[in-house]
């Protein structure tokens, strides 16, 4: 099977669908690429499941180093391009694997592991060693006495900085030892570059690492990325051109990533998943080019996007809920002050689940508690702030999100858009906008007290999930290799001689105060001057139906009903109990109880009117439903 197919699988109908299962298994993922694992290292709770991945071109495989275990039959069975396996782990432990055709046992080249449970794992190879909050005063050069990163790094003791000069150095780097600073000289001009064959440009497995003032590109999968550890910092940091994210940190807490930049991507510039409470913070970064801003898989608690500049993604923020990672659903981030603009790429890279996300400015899907408040939000082809349900094996209402003083405008469908079903609970507040799907959504839907029940505009989540999942099956997209290359950016404040601080106690540390925080200062700027690009959105007839289709239904059930208690009411023919019983269904069973009368009660009314008004109303429904489905989903 392909990844294409299981990708609609995953997000669309074709696993469990919407059944009602609350039996929420945890899960987790590892993509196979060619010579690499993504996430080399990752953890799961007793009895979970992995399901490995496979988006690479050539065949690999993935077995256990004492070969107890496969992922396929036979001993080693081959893994084809677009197909997938699991394996679910029942006791606590840690469990290493390898590709027998681009590995070894003893962890080189394509290898990995999977810790489970409780079990202890050191992934340095010189054992367990305490992470410090102090720097050591021990600084290790390079290239001046290491020849590359990779040996530095190994070198380095906790709480020593590593300090890279200029250079392109053409290497992976893999730190296991926690406290370490690795710093460039310049952001500009000290880079990794993975040329498009390694896997990553720097991957942290151990705690309390910073990272500052370097750039990382042509990676295969990420830039910078940080997975199963405590305590993190990112600033300065430029990532472009890699193959998955630029600057991740998944089933990671208590981080900053700060003053950063990120382009390129075909998932998201900026990632932080699978994680609760994250105790995270990001601030006055930029993400352009991706095709997603910002993904946040998962993740939330003590989670902060500010102060930040997202333009010219395909989309430019997604909080999301998904069973392939654990600790679902997302919840509880608080997203302010960010300037969101122009999320409507059609030449940012994208791999297949991210393109079917486009053309807005913020979009929640399935996520729960969010406050998104004081952000700036224009020029998107569709929606400006999107909340809708997610599907998966699980389904996952978007619900009790809070949006409130954003200022959102030349949206190409509408500003303000709640989709469904099962979205529950959200409320809109002093937003500044001019349209909403559906129309009166701030008004029926207010913080303050009265919320109408259910009501929600039904083209979004169709429109992505159906109509645009099956054209993005099939559309070519671009390449993250031919991306623009970036402006310089701003160096470190102190540079080589700026104070060494090992990332421990980070989230305490920063004492973050969401009131102080502010929109980034290019906003006044860019809201003065004419908008860069214009959008054509979807049709008329899509943005009417949009935003008027939940009264539409109304009125054609309303009309149901005044029809055929017209011709109940006055009958004679009928005895007093067979029409006070036909009543109560007709009121107390809405568009139900009418139809039923209608079909089996005998009307006097002629048929011809009865099926024009019923049947006549349902296709003319439909067809609206198809006509804006059709051109929200060709966007």
């Amino acid at each position: 099977m392909r990844l294409r197919s299981i990708g609609v699988m995953a997000l669309i109908l074709l696993h469990a669908g919407c059944s009602g299962n609350t039996d929420r298994d945890g899960g987790n993922f590892v993509t196979i690429y060619d010579n690499s694992f993504s996430a080399s290292v990752i953890r799961v709770p007793e009895g979970g499941l992995v399901r490995w991945l496979h988006v690479g071109q050539v065949v690999h495989n993935v077995v256990s180093v004492d070969s107890s275990w496969s992922t396929s039959a036979g001993d080693h069975a081959d893994l084809k391009t677009g197909s997938e396996s699991e394996h679910r782990f029942l006791k606590a432990g840690v469990y290493r694997y390898y590709c027998t055709y681009h590995g070894t046992i003893t962890g080189q080249g394509m290898a990995g592991v999977v810790v489970v449970g409780n079990a202890e794992y050191h992934p340095s190879p010189r054992g367990a060693l305490l992470a410090v909050s102090e720097p050591s005063g021990v600084t290790l050069h390079v290239p001046q006495e290491y020849p590359t990163i990779q040996a530095a790094v190994d070198a380095a003791s906790p709480g020593d900085l590593v300090l890279v000069d200029r250079g392109v150095y053409r290497e992976e780097v893999t730190v296991t030892t926690p406290s370490i600073v690795i710093r460039g000289v310049d952001r500009n001009e000290t880079i990794v570059d993975g040329e498009f064959v390694r896997g990553n440009g720097i991957a942290i497995y151990a705690d309390a690492v910073a990272v500052e003032n370097m750039t990382a590109r042509n990676a295969v999968l990420n830039g910078f990325f940080w997975t199963g550890i405590t305590g993190f910092r990112g600033r300065y940091l430029t990532a472009y051109n890699n193959g998955d994210y630029g600057i991740y940190a998944f089933g990671a807490s208590d981080g900053l990533l700060e003053d950063s930049y990120a382009s390129g991507s075909p998932d998201s510039g900026f990632y932080i998943g699978e994680c609760y409470p994250c105790r995270i913070v990001i601030r006055r970064v930029t993400a352009e080019h991706n095709a997603l801003g910002y993904s946040g898989t998962n993740s939330g608690g003590d989670m902060y996007v500010v102060s930040s500049i997202w333009r010219n993604n395909r989309v430019g923020i997604v909080p999301a809920s998904l069973d392939i990672e654990l600790v679902p659903p997302q919840r509880d981030a608080v997203f302010a002050a960010n300037l969101i603009t122009g999320n409507s790429s059609t030449t940012a890279p994208a791999s297949f689940l991210p393109s079917i996300a486009f053309g807005s400015g913020f979009l929640v899907g399935g996520g729960v508690r969010n406050v998104i408040e004081r952000n700036v939000i224009a020029d998107h082809a569709l929606d400006g702030i999107l909340i809708t349900s997610f599907l998966d094996k699980n389904f996952w209402p978007a619900q009790d999100n809070i949006i409130r003083n954003n200022r959102i405008l030349r949206s190409g469908r509408a500003d303000l858009a709640l989709s469904g079903p099962s979205a529950s609970g959200n409320c809109f507040e002093g937003n500044q906008f001019k349209t909403s799907a559906p129309a009166g959504l701030e008004l029926l839907h207010g913080c303050g007290g009265f919320r109408l029940p259910m009501g929600y505009d039904p083209v979004a989540l169709g429109g992505v999930l159906f109509v645009r999942a099956v054209r993005e099956e099939h559309r070519e997209r671009p390449s993250y290799k031919t991306q623009p290359v970036p402006p310089l950016q701003p160096n470190m404040p102190g540079g080589d001689s700026a104070v060494v601080r090992p990332a421990m106690h980070v989230f305490e540390q920063l004492h973050f105060d969401l009131a102080k925080v502010e929109l980034p200062p290019e906003t006044e700027a860019y809201l003065a001057a004419a908008p860069p690009i214009t959008y054509q959105g979807p049709s008329a007839v899509s943005n009417i139906f949009s935003r008027w289709s939940y009264y539409f239904l109304f009125a054609l059930v309303l009309g149901w009903i005044v029809l055929a208690l017209r011709d109940l009411v006055p009958r004679e023919d009928m005895d007093t109990t067979a029409k006070l019983g036909w009543g109560v269904a007709i009121v107390a069973l809405p568009g139900l109880g009418a139809v039923a009368y209608h079909v089996a009660g005998r009307p006097k009314i002629s048929r011809l009117l009865r099926v024009g008004v019923i049947l006549g109303g349902l296709l003319l429904y439909v067809g609206m439903m198809l006509t804006a489905l059709q051109a929200y989903g060709s966007r």
